[in-house]
């Protein structure tokens, strides 16, 4: 299935972004007035390869849950068990992500592909775990390369069913009790970037907590030493289940032709991944937000996005994903609604 994905991942069409380009000049309104949401919506003619590009909706929303080793490295504040609570609020409608969801008018399904805890079949659940939670990073592998790659496809799957089901865009969310510790060892392996300037508090960590997750990502990255050109192998020495799963959500957007608006540091850690495994994969990827993790800004860097929305959030489970969608659909509808110069009787510059 992987293999298949990657196959069909292919670059934008050069054809229908120029197509794009040539319509913005002869709207009504002043030659780049929309800033980026002007490059955003030629990005996604490119990815549809038609101008304009379908109007993205209706929005999915895909939230991987898993549980990580190392946690018992004492790398956060909130206990392990919380990662199930949690899914149980998203099933029960209590979440943030579930009231920006009910806003936005986004469909909320929740996957486990690692929570340590057995979870009772629930409306919205798909049960997909590929092992209860990962073994600790700081000790050896987090996972095996099947389950890396089992994960991955989950993911994978997740984003077919969901389009199937009519999803034009596909929204990223996460949960997972000491998840950015993973995610700061994936940016680093990716970025080269050091550990300190890619970890951050997380959930709002002391200065001692801080110090000891700094310290157990740099301890992790020097003793798998992750190759970046392995994009599997970094995922099963320091990744999440979860984060492995993010990887084939976005990677079977960009199979099908679909954006996919990338949420807080975990699903960026995932789009690099992805980029990894596919470069043309990209041109599929919205930054939603910046988040406030540092790792974050470091890795959308590499990636060449520019983020939407930057209002200093770190909560993850797609919060800022569902924020940013609305700005995304106005940038196409611009090419489908906004007359031009000609058609309304506007004189131009």
């Amino acid at each position: 299935m992987l293999d298949a994905t990657l196959a069909a991942i292919r670059p934008p069409d050069d054809e229908a972004m120029a197509q794009a380009r040539d319509l913005h000049a002869r709207l009504t309104k002043p030659a780049g007035s929309l800033g980026v949401l002007e490059e955003l919506s030629v990005r996604l003619a490119g990815l549809a390869g038609t101008c304009p590009p379908p109007i993205p909706q209706p929005g999915a929303v895909a939230i991987f849950a898993a549980d990580h080793g190392v946690h018992r490295q004492r790398v956060t504040g909130w206990p392990q068990e919380v990662t199930a609570q949690m899914v149980a609020n998203f099933l029960a409608g209590g979440a943030v992500v579930n009231a920006f969801a009910r806003q936005a008018g986004a469909s909320v399904t929740v996957v486990d592909v690692g929570v340590a805890a057995e979870l009772e079949p629930a409306a919205g659940l798909v049960q997909a775990r590929v092992r209860p939670g990962t073994a600790d990073l700081s000790a050896g592998p987090a996972m095996t390369l099947d389950e890396a790659r089992a994960a991955v496809e989950v993911g994978i799957r997740v984003a077919a069913d969901l389009h199937a089901a009519g999803a034009g865009v596909l929204l990223t969310g996460d949960m997972g009790i000491a998840n950015t510790t993973a995610a700061a060892a994936l940016i680093a392996a990716f970025t080269g970037a050091t550990a300190a300037a890619v970890t951050g508090r997380g959930t709002g960590v002391d200065d001692e907590t801080y110090q000891r997750k700094v310290a157990v990502v740099d301890a992790a990255l020097r003793r798998h030493q992750p190759d970046p050109a392995d994009p599997v192998g970094v995922l099963a020495a320091v990744g999440g289940l979860e984060h492995a799963a993010l990887c084939g959500f976005i990677l079977g957007a960009a199979a099908r032709r679909i954006p996919v608006i990338v949420d807080g540091v975990s699903a960026v850690a995932a789009a690099l991944a992805a980029a990894a495994c596919a470069p043309a994969a990209t041109a599929a990827m919205i930054a939603g937000h910046r988040s406030a993790e540092p790792g974050a800004t470091v890795g959308l860097r590499q990636l060449g996005l520019v983020p939407l929305v930057d209002l200093g959030l770190r909560l993850g489970e797609g919060t800022g994903a569902l924020l940013a969608w609305p700005i995304v659909a106005s940038a196409v509808r611009v090419l489908h609604e906004v007359a031009t110069f000609d058609s309304a009787g506007v004189s131009e510059k």
